[in-house]
This record gives C-alpha cells, structure tokens and sequence, in this order.
C-alpha cells in the first residue's frame, strides 16, 4: 500500500526527492495548484533566493506542464473536471510515485485565516483522510494554531513522514 500526501502541483518541482521516495507514494494534488504552475512558469518573481536554483526550478516547472500536457495525462486531468472533489487516475512520476490530481472546491470554510489553495489543501486532507506535505512554515502553524483537523507534515520531515506510516499501521 502507498503512502499518501496532499500537496501542491509545484512541491514536484521544488523538491526532487518527492518523485524518488524509497517507497510507494501517491501524492493528491488539487487542480488550482497545477494551474498555478503557469502562472509561476510565467512570472518574472524569483521562487528562489539563488538564481542557479530559481532557474532550475523553473525549468523542472516547465516540464511539469509539458508531462502534465502529454495526451493521456492531460485526458486523465480532464475527465476529473466536470465533478466537484472527481479524481483523475493515477499519474506516474516514477516507479514509486504517482500523482492523482482532484477537483477540489474552495468553499471559504476557513474565512480570512487561509488563502484559497490553503482552504483547498485542507479541504482535500479532511475529506481524503490524507495528511498535507507542505514546506510553508506559516501555514503550519496557523494549521496548529487554528486546531484545523488535519495532520500536517513539513517537506524537510518527508522520510519519516514515509515512515510514519509503516509505524502507526503496524501496531
């Protein structure tokens, strides 16, 4: 059984170990997020401190859109958008992780306290029993500070978060 995460589309492209675990993984993606690749594709805002490292994320975002736009992704994309919370099929980044994208809804639940794709990541975890993987300090703390019922993992903590798992189902 695969581990699984909710995340945004451009964790993928941030963090490349995400796409290399040692164990299966599914990472559930809301579809807002994937459209926000084009916007940072497109924006002249650096994403990172370090020019080398913000061109290279821009250019492993790039190929996020491209594989994302390959005929039988982009129809697994489209087929879950005609449905609020539809899922696509499952879409491999490698041999241990897939990527599952889902039309989930911002239905302002939590006000002013979270930014739309906020609202949705903890929406999806809530109604997908999954927790988020996020490198967003302040999102996690206002997570814990909120008692938002969600459980909430930083990027940095992703292999024991992969273990985490294994643990708890074990006992």
């Amino acid at each position: 059984m695969s581990r699984q995460f909710v995340t945004e589309a451009v964790m993928m492209a941030i963090y490349g170990q995400l796409l290399i675990p040692r164990s299966p993984v599914e990472y559930i993606v809301p579809y807002t997020t994937v459209m926000e690749l084009y916007e940072l594709r497109d924006s002249d805002e650096p994403l990172m401190s370090h020019a080398e490292d913000d061109q290279h994320v821009k250019l492993k975002i790039r190929e996020l859109i491209a594989y994302f736009e390959e005929p039988l992704n982009s129809k697994k994309i489209n087929r879950c958008l005609n449905i609020p919370w539809a899922k696509s099929s499952g879409i491999l980044l490698g041999s241990h992780a897939q990527i599952t994208i889902i039309n989930s809804v911002d239905n302002a639940t939590y006000g002013e306290t979270f930014d739309p794709i906020e609202t949705e990541l903890l929406l999806t975890s809530q109604r997908e029993k999954v927790p988020i993987l996020t490198d967003q300090f302040e999102l996690i703390q206002r997570i814990i500070e909120g008692g938002v019922p969600v459980q909430v993992f930083d990027i940095d903590d992703f292999d024991f978060a992969m273990e985490e798992e294994t643990f708890r189902s074990s006992h």
